[in-house]
């Protein structure tokens, strides 16, 4: 019996694939009827597929069996490089950052092309929101695109 394939392993081979059949990731999302970055994240390897959306990716970019079988296991969330912040509030920024962090990277290349969102040409806002089940925070980061240049 073979061990499951590691999700970084794993993730490689949905990147390589996406790009090869050209592929937006918003198409992906579309097709399993999943939010976008939902679905990068869980692509690349921060969320556990169901076994239908697994298979529909799987489908749909041509990935093998075990690829598809690592797609649907329980992840470790994240990376730990650094120490981790101990104020909940903080905590929480650097949880959802190191899990979705790859979704809005690509989602910024996706939509703007090669580059990065400025942190000093940059806005942030926090917001409240009623909602009947409890009031909900909305952060928004809002930078200038810098695209690379050579």
């Amino acid at each position: 019996m073979t061990t499951i394939m590691d999700k970084s392993e794993a993730t490689k081979h949905v990147v390589s694939q996406r790009i090869r059949k050209k592929l937006t990731w918003r198409e992906i999302a579309d097709e399993i009827g999943k939010p976008l970055a939902w679905t990068i994240a869980a692509l690349h390897g921060q969320h556990p597929m169901p076994e239908a959306d697994a298979r529909g990716v799987g489908t749909l970019l041509d990935l093998d069996e075990s690829v598809i079988e690592s797609l649907r296991t329980q992840p470790y969330r994240g990376t730990f490089d650094n120490p981790i912040p101990s104020d909940p509030t903080i905590y929480r920024f650097y949880e959802a950052l190191t899990v979705y962090g790859p979704a809005i990277k690509e989602m910024i290349h996706e939509e703007f092309g090669d580059g990065i969102m400025s942190a000093i040409n940059f806005t942030l806002t926090v917001d409240r929101r009623p909602d009947p089940e409890g009031d909900r925070v909305v952060v928004t980061f809002d930078g200038k695109f810098l695209d690379y240049r050579f």
